[in-house]
């Protein structure tokens, strides 16, 4: 332990490279019985390596099924604002203090020895807090041992990961895993938050946990959200945030209950809240210039479940008038091999929002990724529906089909016109066959076929 951090990354990499050896030369069938041993050492390691860094930092993490990576940089966001040196690890990136870089790893939380690692790295750079975005799928793998949390903020679950964890009951089960943390933790105020709209709170407010506190969309007064942004009071707190859609209002709910139980002030949450201008991958902005033909929306959302999706469209609508906004949608094949269970349901829900959709190539792993799309058509009974494979050429048919129906209405400005990107936000690979991945970003590629559109209708004109 007193060996030097050369020394140590090293010894790490060759015990998880002798572990990873073991892994492919012990028979299936006993590996798979040792399994849980095999990831608790991997867990108990890293943490001794690193001389278990989270002991050393205010560790708040965040778990749920949606609104976990926008939930962890509000937090940092208020944390900075505060005056406090920050680590953050989500799904969108990693950062220690002022240094970021993007999470290429398709996985939320990390494994072990990079994980406790990055705390390690957090600790001898001065920071005093660490958030962290934790999954259920790293519970199996006991990635979530071992970090010893001071908050937690559960904001809400929906059936997702079926396939990876055998059932609902057992998401659920690796949810309430994750928050037992504070049950058993050093730390001498631990708090939970919670998020009492969802019908599994009761379950996370039954834990044997210290402080136990909750919020909820009713503690929110004369709020208003739209595709431009989102404002509401708490007591005599009045946010105004460039964030759109009432899930934003959620994520900022739980944020604020937390923070003012951890003593910041309101006039900090507040400045930090409003200093957040978007996040990365989620309902994202693209903006290039001058918009094509007059102006539409382009926006970059990570949706991947019915709930969020169906939460990015009513951005642009309402149940009561969902196309009110004339909606061009770009939808994935929700990912090969797993929760298939989603694509007729978010097949249904575009046709239900969307004026034109344009289905797509997303993460089709193992599977052929046109079965899935016919298999989602399928469901499609109402909305024109174009089928293009190349998800560029996808992206940049959604763009120039808004362009032209700009152009049809003229000075009209009848409808107003957004294309929403949906189902991999700031993933940064489109993962095929046999392990095999094409580098991507969403934004990148709206940004750059925008440009293309745009040089087009110079051009013309």
């Amino acid at each position: 332990l007193k060996c030097s951090a050369k020394n140590k990354m090293q010894d790490s990499k060759f015990l998880e490279k002798l572990l990873g050896l073991g892994r492919k030369i012990i028979p299936k069938k006993i590996f798979k019985a040792a399994q849980p041993f095999y990831h608790f050492i991997l867990a108990i390691l890293g943490a001794l390596f690193n001389r278990f860094p989270s002991k050393k930092l205010f560790v708040i993490a965040v778990t749920g099924t949606k609104g976990k990576s926008t939930t962890t940089e509000l937090i940092n966001a208020i944390l900075e604002a505060a005056g406090f040196k920050t680590a953050l690890l989500n799904t969108i990136r990693f950062k220690i203090s002022e240094n970021s870089r993007p999470n290429k790893f398709k996985m939320t939380l990390p494994g072990r020895f990079f994980l406790q690692s990055f705390l390690r790295k957090a600790v001898d750079s001065g920071c005093t807090h660490a958030v962290i975005e934790m999954s259920s799928e790293a519970v199996p793998q006991f990635r979530h041992k071992f970090i010893y949390l001071d908050a937690l903020i559960f904001t809400n679950l929906a059936p997702e990961h079926i396939e990876s964890h055998g059932s609902y009951e057992n998401y659920l089960r690796a949810k309430l895993e994750i928050a037992k943390i504070l049950e058993n933790t050093p730390k001498k105020n631990p708090v939970i938050t919670v998020n009492v709209d969802d019908e599994e709170a009761a379950k996370f407010l039954k834990l044997n946990i210290k402080n136990k506190i909750q919020y909820s969309l009713t503690d929110a007064f004369n709020a208003h959200t739209d595709s431009d942004g989102s404002s509401f009071q708490v007591d005599k707190m009045i946010i105004r945030s460039p964030l759109p859609g009432e899930f934003n209002v959620m994520n900022m709910l739980g944020v604020i209950t937390l923070s003012r139980f951890i003593k910041i002030s309101d006039e900090v949450i507040k400045r930090g809240l409003e200093s957040v201008e978007f996040i990365r991958g989620r309902m994202e902005k693209i903006e290039v210039g001058s918009p094509p033909a007059g102006g539409f929306d382009v926006v970059v959302d990570y949706a991947h479940t019915p709930e969020s999706l169906r939460a990015a469209y009513e951005t642009y609508g309402s149940t009561s008038s969902p196309r009110a906004t004339k909606l061009i949608c770009v939808l994935g094949n929700t990912g090969g091999g797993r929760d298939k269970w989603k694509r007729k349901e978010m097949a249904k829900i575009a046709d239900e929002y969307c004026s034109r959709i344009i289905l797509t190539n997303e993460d089709p792993y193992d599977e052929d990724p046109r079965s899935i799309v016919d298999e989602m058509k399928k469901e499609i009974k109402e909305t024109p529906c174009d089928i293009i494979m190349d998800r560029r050429n996808a992206i940049f048919s959604a763009l120039n089909k808004a362009a032209t129906l700009r152009q049809a209405q003229g000075a009209s400005n009848q409808h107003k016109i957004a294309v929403l990107i949906t189902g991999k936000g700031t993933d940064p690979y489109i993962m095929g066959p046999n392990g095999s991945r094409l580098e991507w970003d969403d934004a990148t590629v709206a940004r750059e076929e925008l440009k293309k559109l745009n040089k087009s209708d110079a051009g013309t004109a």
